[in-house]
């Protein structure tokens, strides 16, 4: 700390001691700069510590892989890790485990969590003394000072600070889970949107398909004389209409697998292996209880903590706050040098000084209030917390089972249902009760049908990986919003 016009000094410098003597006195004051620089090394930083925590904390979505990459030889090893699981069809927990070896965003987040961190750890560190070096001359006299100093007020505040430091590399170990969640439920959702995108293209060439032979065979018959314009045109359309929708599924396969890509953190050579699944997994046999869902404790849910670390920190801020925004005081000790010329004779002074801010123009009495009024905001926040996260759950988990029935619906229901209607058409168009175009048309009907049973079954997934990370605290709302928007699609596609 500096010496500024706003402090006063106070100097005690005995004249008539000799430097041994006034050196015993000085004894225990010089004591109390090691044991500043002792513990000032109590404040360190165990990243290792952290992500150990971190996996601990998020098992079911990291299970204990995620790791930051220091040296060459762990980068080649995930190398191959990667290059491993890209040689077979990639399913969904090994997309996750893809995206947690291979992704450079991945890596850079936890790089600079790793910087925040030691950041944080540094504020609970005392700061280096200061040596003064003066040298002044008077007639035949010169006087040649030193001064070491260092802040008293930081100190004696250190034990605070150094906690107000661990409070915050706590709030700050849980917002790295929290994003590694948030990351992970990402990639779980990006494969799945990207296999059923596959597979919505597959059966949007098959509608093609029929819409072509349906045009083609209309265009034969009009030839023939046995069409008329208008219905040959609605054929026509038909077609028309398949070839736009092929088009677009085309695109929106390829914009979801680049969106999986992104997620994982491919290269170029990596994404052209990448292989996915011919289809989603098969609905499990029951879907989850409430109880099951609801078995995770409120006070382990991350947005909890999260809420309980920032008020704990800001507790902790406006108790140090309370003693730095009064003054600052700073203690110095100071050995001198006279040298007379004209007598050549040679003296020493020693002495302490103490430097402390006078309070006049600010007495710290609005830093003192924003302190206090963060602190209530952060009560506030965690009450907010608390009573948002059953409610939170609650929906989560209603729109995890609306998906789940809905996509059973159509697997117990509807798919059987409209093949009964298939097959009950092919016998009465071998019996040349219908034509072949009301059997093109029952066919697109089908094939429109089993894409809304895709769409259904994409919702449930999304909406599974969305109840995972809201049972950890981390809802997902963009999947949860995106329920409604599927199933009507789903319902238009069946029309």
């Amino acid at each position: 700390m500096s010496a500024a016009p706003s402090f006063m000094r106070v100097r005690s410098t005995p004249h008539h001691e000799s430097a041994s003597t006034f050196s015993n006195r000085c004894g225990a004051r010089w004591l109390a700069l090691p044991l500043a620089l002792v513990l000032s090394g109590c404040a360190s930083l165990d990243f290792e510590a952290t992500l150990a925590r971190t996996n601990q904390d998020t098992a079911s979505f990291t299970q204990s892989a995620l790791a930051l990459a220091q040296t060459p030889a762990q980068a080649s090893a995930r190398a191959q890790q990667a290059t491993h699981l890209l040689a077979q069809p990639l399913q969904q927990s090994e997309a996750v485990q893809l995206a947690l070896v291979n992704s450079p965003a991945l890596q850079a987040l936890l790089a600079q969590r790793w910087a925040d961190a030691a950041v944080v750890a540094q504020t609970g560190r005392i700061a280096h003394p200061t040596l003064t070096l003066e040298q002044v001359s008077l007639g035949d006299e010169l006087e040649i000072g030193r001064r070491l100093s260092f802040g008293l007020l930081d100190l004696i505040t250190l034990p605070q600070r150094q906690a107000r430091a661990a409070r915050s590399l706590e709030a700050a170990q849980i917002q790295l889970s929290a994003e590694v969640v948030d990351q992970v439920t990402l990639v779980r959702q990006a494969w799945v949107r990207a296999v059923a995108a596959q597979q919505t293209l597959f059966y949007a060439q098959q509608v093609n398909t029929v819409a072509l032979s349906s045009a083609e065979l209309a265009r034969r018959m009009q030839a023939a004389g046995n069409f008329n314009t208008l219905q040959r045109a609605r054929q026509h359309a038909f077609y028309a209409d398949a070839s736009s929708q092929w088009a677009l599924a085309q695109h929106s396969a390829l914009a979801a697998r680049e969106a999986l890509v992104r997620a994982l953190g491919l290269d170029d050579a990596q994404a052209a292996q990448l292989r996915l699944p011919e289809r989603l997994p098969a609905l499990p046999q029951a879907p989850r209880s409430p109880q099951e869902v609801g078995q995770t404790a409120q006070a382990q849910r991350l947005d909890v903590r999260m809420a309980q670390a920032a008020l704990a920190e800001a507790l902790q801020a406006q108790g140090l706050g309370d003693i730095t925004s009064l003054t600052d005081i700073e203690l110095g000790v100071r050995r001198d040098t006279v040298f007379d010329n004209a007598a050549l004779t040679q003296g020493m002074r020693q002495g302490t000084e103490i430097s402390f801010r006078l309070p006049l123009l600010d007495s710290g009495d609005l830093r003192r209030t924003a302190l206090g009024a963060q602190t209530l905001a952060q009560a506030q926040r965690l009450q907010a917390t608390l009573r948002e996260a059953s409610s939170g759950l609650r929906e989560s988990y209603s729109a995890y089972r609306t998906a789940y029935d809905l996509a059973r619906h159509y697997r117990d229901e509807v798919l059987p249902l409209r093949k009964t209607i298939a097959d009950e058409n092919l016998l009465r168009y071998n019996g040349m009760l219908i034509g072949v175009f009301e059997l093109l048309a029952d066919t697109k009907d089908q094939i429109a049908t089993v894409q809304a049973a895709i769409a259904a079954e994409q919702q449930f997934w999304l909406a599974d990986a969305a109840l995972q990370a809201a049972q950890i605290g981390r809802p997902s709302t963009a999947a949860l919003g995106a329920l409604t928007t599927t199933r009507t699609g789903a319902g238009d596609a069946a029309h």
